[in-house]
């Protein structure tokens, strides 16, 4: 049973920055590809970012590029977003996910939804 926990939420000012951890544990994690979503208030859990096994494919959400970096080391089998320039619109629980496919492309944006391991959350909130 592949189990994803998410650290490093809290709450920040516009401007600042935060870095989120996922630490899988029960499965290949090497293997997988993960990545990062996240869920406002009333709306819709949204793509944020993904990364291929070996790190050599990212795809971001629009509006997280040239802020946000996702990273992993699969020797720790630990996903990273360092979150830059915050704004209060990234305020939202932010969750860490897996898919037992290694790779990524474009369509992650939509395919994210049925990725096969999911964290609890952490929640970011960015004050104005």
């Amino acid at each position: 049973q592949v189990q994803l926990v998410e650290s490093g939420g809290g709450l920040v000012q516009a401007g600042g920055s935060l870095r989120l951890s996922c630490a899988a544990s029960g499965g290949s994690f090497s293997t997988y590809a993960m990545g990062w979503a996240r869920q406002a208030p009333g709306k819709e859990r949204e793509f944020v970012a993904a990364i291929s096994w070996s790190g050599g494919t990212i795809h971001y959400a629009n509006s997280v590029k040239g802020r946000f970096t996702i990273s992993r080391d699969n020797a720790k089998n630990t996903v990273y977003l360092q979150m830059n320039s915050l704004k209060p619109e990234d305020t939202a629980a932010y969750y860490c996910a897996g898919d037992r496919g290694p790779s990524v492309d474009p369509s992650v944006v939509v395919s994210f939804r049925r990725w096969d391991y999911w964290g609890q959350g952490t929640q970011v909130t960015v004050s104005s």
